[in-house]
Parts: C-alpha cells; structure tokens; sequence
C-alpha cells in the first residue's frame, strides 16, 4: 500500500465505516461553512472526538430553551426544525438534510437553542463539543475571519427569507423558494413534504400542489419521488420568479 493510501486510511480512522463523507474521500466537517476554513488537522481533531449517533424518525434532538452544549452534524436524514404557541401548534422554520449542522447560538453568552429539532427521517449525525470547537478556533485566526464571512452569509440568507415572504404572487413566490433550496441541496433534490413547503413560504398546501403542477408542465421541475422535487431547469424558475413584479435582487438564487 502506498504513503499516500496510508494518510488517507489515517485521516478516515475516526470516522464510522458506513459515513457517507468518508466513501467520496472526505470529512463531513469539510462541507460545513462552520468548519470548511480550518486545517484539515483541526477537523480531523473536531471529528475524532464527535459522538456518533443514531435517531429515529419522530425523536426530539433538541427542545426549545435547551442548553447549547454541542454543534450536531448530520450525516444522513432530515430534521425539521420549528417552534411551537402555547396551544402547541408547530411553526416550521427549516428541514436540514445531509451535510448541513444545526449550531446556531453557538457564540451566545449563556446559549440556549430558541427552536426545538425533530427527526423527520431516522438520522445519523455527529455531535462535536462546543468546547472543543472554541478550543480549535480560538488558535487560528483564519477560521475567525472565516467565520465572521459565514456570519455575513447567514444574514444574506436571513435577507432572502424576507424578500421571498414579501412577493405577492403565489407562483413566484413558490419558483424562488425552489432556487433557494436546489441552491443548499447536496443531491440536487429537495427532499420537502407538500405541508412542509406551504408552511416554509406561507400558502396554503392545495395552493402549492396546483403551482408545482403547473412548474412541471412548463418543464420546470419533476418529481423523483414522494415528497422529492428536483430543478430541471433554474433559468426558466428565475424567470417565473421574477414574474408578476417580484424583486429582482438574485444574491441568494443566481
């Protein structure tokens, strides 16, 4: 075996043997805006203390006002985060899927999670101390800068669920969204539910089933499965979302 089929075998030795980041030679830290700007020593170092661990569909990985102890690292599924009143109604605020961290609040005095996470799929995700991670950053000052970057994305995000809940028309409205998902999606589908779209961009669920009927007969997107769309064609979604006087600031869908 060579060096160099050596060093790769030694980078992947904390990893679990069936870590879907590990079969495409890579670290699941690597693909998280969080982590991407630290040495590959330091992720290295971040994943050999992870806790890896497994969840059911329908398990709470975090209540509400839950202490932030950890950065948690899907490694495959989906988890829905939401909030919920006092009549126990959900408010859902995003579904995460593989390669996406859920660590928010992280650098919050005090920190507690203001959202509760259910598994909407079994999950299998990587769970890496608060602690060790400040322990990583606070000796290099490339990942602070790089973290201060990824603070400014998250904003710009944050700007783009704004514009999308401020155009009118119901289609555009839809189109946008669908650019913003295949524009985070790793598999280049968006793995949502009818319910879960309708609650993410405020329409009604039969207002949405009628538009993506009406996007897939214009060639805009398919379905590849129950509750998976995939984008066939983004130029002609940018078109329809642009439509009926929609803001045109494409930042977050070019």
């Amino acid at each position: 075996m060579t060096t160099d089929n050596n060093r790769k075998m030694n980078r992947f030795s904390t990893c679990q043997p069936d870590c879907p980041f590990q079969k495409i030679g890579t670290f699941c830290a690597s693909q998280i805006r969080l982590f991407q700007e630290l040495p590959e020593q330091a992720q290295a170092k971040l994943i050999a203390g992870a806790e890896h661990k497994s969840y059911d569909k329908g398990q709470v990985l975090i209540e509400e006002g839950a202490k932030v102890d950890s950065i948690l690292v899907i490694r495959s599924g989906l988890v829905r985060t939401c909030r919920f009143d006092a009549n126990g109604e959900e408010y859902l605020l995003d579904i995460l899927h593989d390669g996406q961290a859920i660590w928010h609040d992280l650098f919050l005095k005090d920190p507690c999670y203001h959202y509760s996470a259910i598994c909407a799929t079994h999950v299998e995700l990587c769970r890496i101390g608060r602690q060790a991670f400040m322990d990583v950053i606070s000796g290099d000052n490339g990942a602070a800068l790089s973290l201060i970057a990824m603070l400014s994305t998250e904003l710009t995000e944050a700007k783009e669920k704004t514009v999308l809940l401020s155009i009118r028309d119901p289609e555009s409205r839809l189109a946008r969204f669908l650019l913003h998902q295949d524009a985070r999606s790793n598999d280049r589908k968006i793995h949502m539910k009818l319910e879960d779209i309708a609650a993410s961009i405020g329409l009604r669920p039969e207002t949405v089933s009628r538009y993506i009927t009406k996007l897939q007969d214009r060639g805009a997107i398919r379905r590849t499965g129950r509750g998976v769309l995939q984008v066939v064609s983004r130029s002609s979604l940018r078109e329809i979302s642009r439509a009926q006087g929609a803001p045109e600031d494409d930042t977050y869908i070019a």
